[in-house]
């Protein structure tokens, strides 16, 4: 402790300029730039083609209330309502319709979340992709099993210098996953067993349900358990409840409650977030209705899939999340290199 000085997170982000000298966070940002670089190596390995999509669009991408309304063009004739873009979901698969396959984007995403938490953030890095599937959605799995990994890996062969420099300040146990093979999987109904069968309940004192969503400490215990219990911290929870997932989700052919969904996890955190995507327009339609989304603002999109859709799915990473769990940081803000939150607007 005596070997730094201590100063604050607002102070150390109003004075980013000079916070990024000191040689950890310094560091940090190289670790930063890393994931995006072997991210973008790995899926073009596998014949992925960069995308760039619009990040000023008409209507939520995600559906829900966490979006950014401005008015686009305003005061003047071509005024009209618009948002910035939750992700590039609903352009990915529009690529994949348009006969790209594979596609990926790493740009920046916009969420309004009112969360004052270490972990979330109001703009972030996003590392999505989406993919052509053959017979299951379990190919993305795959897919991020190989693009992960490589992340991991490409960190820890090519930075060690960086590792060593972050660790002298914010000291942290390695990363535990299985660099070779499948990385652990689990259905969620047994997950919230396994939260069961530790004696955990819901905030309120109910129960867990095998429909309902986790929330932050629950993915949290269960990550402590799923370490315990298989010794990674690198895992994946599937077939999440459709209530739970947006309205472009497939459900599961053999139980509509659930979804052909899933979450990845970092040291009990979610970092990625995907499914099998729905490519039928009647079921497009019926659940956006269903989740509150109006189809009639989403018309280019469900049109895509009017000329014939591949079956297809993908994912979503938050960059900075992955590098601050790869570090075992307790704050995402650490990782940003100037940070957008509820309150920070500036520098």
């Amino acid at each position: 402790d005596g070997a730094y000085v201590r100063v604050g997170t607002d102070i150390r982000l109003d004075n980013r300029v000079l916070d990024m000298r000191v040689p950890a966070q310094n560091a940090i940002f190289r670790i930063s730039s890393a994931v995006g670089h072997f991210f973008r190596t790995a899926l073009m390995e596998k014949g992925f083609t960069e995308i760039h999509t619009p990040k000023i669009i008409a209507g939520a991408s995600e559906g829900g209330a966490d979006v950014f309304r401005l008015k686009y063009m305003e005061n003047t004739r071509f005024e009209q309502p618009a948002c910035l873009a939750q992700s590039p979901q609903l352009y990915k698969q529009m690529c994949i319709m348009g006969d790209l396959e594979r596609v990926f984007e790493v740009g920046p995403v916009f969420r309004a979340e009112n969360s004052h938490t270490g972990r979330h953030l109001t703009e972030f890095v996003g590392l999505d992709f989406e993919m052509c599937i053959n017979e299951s959605y379990t190919e993305a799995l795959d897919m991020t099993d190989f693009f992960m990994v490589k992340i991991f890996e490409g960190i820890k062969k090519n930075f060690a210098h960086e590792l060593k420099i972050i660790s002298q300040q914010y000291p942290f146990e390695p990363l535990q996953y299985s660099a070779t093979g499948e990385n652990f999987r689990m259905k969620y109904p047994e997950g919230m067993q396994l939260l069961r069968d530790a004696g955990i309940k819901n905030d309120d004192g109910s129960e867990i349900t095998d429909f309902q969503d986790l929330s932050t400490p629950q993915e949290k215990k269960l990550g402590n358990i799923v370490k315990e219990k298989h010794g990674t911290d690198f895992w994946c929870l599937e077939h999440f409840p459709m209530e739970v997932r947006p309205f472009y989700t497939m459900p599961c052919e053999h139980d509509p409650r659930f979804s052909n969904s899933y979450d990845v996890f970092m040291r009990g955190q979610e970092i990625m977030s995907g499914a099998q995507r729905v490519h039928t327009v009647e079921i497009l339609e019926k659940q956006c209705k269903e989740k509150g989304v109006d189809p009639v603002e989403l018309k280019s999109y469900i049109d895509a899939f009017r000329y014939g859709a591949f079956p297809h799915a993908g994912g979503g990473i938050g960059c900075e999340r992955v590098v601050m769990l790869y570090l075992g940081l307790d704050n995402v803000r650490k990782t940003s290199l100037f940070p957008r939150d509820p309150n920070r607007l500036t520098p």
